[in-house]
């Protein structure tokens, strides 16, 4: 659905890989240790060498399955979206089948540190992202949503889903004591506003830096995204009667 960052590998004159290292290493077992080292390092320190030194094989094993990082990023891509739950149950309301696509969405991505900037800059569209696609549209037609906002809808699912996770109250790398601390300030920053001036910001200075429940930060976030459409096929369906 989206693109990855952008990688080519030039593979010089090397010589082939040992047969004991294509034997025992599997494109799943590549997959899965290079998503890992994306999770907890980020993408920039994801390379060819580095993923063969952590699986103890040489580079050269690894072209057996990939040509490049490029491809190596689309097969994590397909790999996360492989991830996203579509068992919805197609007979219940509409709101609720998006609503259980996108939580299970949210789940991916924020079990994944790297998947935002994977599923953000993925160029390739492997079956698993088509298939999820594909779904989201047809629960959203069934609904009654045009193509065009059918498409829009499923388009800005992803973003919202990554502008969530990006924007978890407390997802700085910080500890707790350092994290308490931040929030304080922000807190007295706001607190200590004129309040002829700034009344709303005075009076709402604990919950605009509150970090302490992020649960609620995605739930007012699926119900945000889950009542704007419902609000779209209202007033599309009210300027249709008119």
């Amino acid at each position: 659905m989206m693109p990855c960052t952008p990688y080519s590998c030039q593979v010089t004159s090397s010589p082939l890989p040992d047969e004991g290292d294509r034997t025992r290493l599997t494109r799943t077992a590549v997959v899965e240790r290079a998503l890992a080292l994306a999770d907890k390092s980020g993408l920039d320190a994801l390379t060819i060498r580095k993923l063969a030194t952590e699986l103890g094989v040489t580079p050269m094993a690894l072209y057996w399955h990939f040509h490049g990082k490029e491809e190596l990023l689309d097969g994590l891509v397909d790999r996360l979206w492989g991830e996203v739950d579509a068992t919805v149950d197609r007979n219940a309301p509409w709101t609720e089948q998006i609503r259980a696509l996108f939580e299970s969405l949210l789940k991916v991505l924020r079990a994944h540190p790297a998947a935002p900037e994977l599923l953000q800059h993925s160029k390739k569209q492997g079956d698993a992202s088509l298939n999820v696609t594909e779904l989201a549209l047809d629960i959203l037609r069934t609904a009654g949503f045009s193509p065009q906002d059918a498409s829009f809808a499923a388009r800005s699912a992803l973003s919202t889903g990554i502008a969530l996770v990006m924007s978890e109250p407390g997802i700085e790398s910080l500890d707790d004591a350092e994290r308490a601390e931040l929030q304080r300030k922000k807190q007295v920053t706001l607190a200590t506003q004129s309040p002829r001036k700034f009344p709303r910001l005075v009076e709402c200075a604990l919950p605009m830096t509150a970090c302490d429940n992020p649960e609620e930060h995605y739930r007012f976030g699926v119900d945000l995204f889950i009542g704007g459409l419902a609000a779209v096929a209202a007033a599309r369906a009210g300027t249709a009667e008119s």
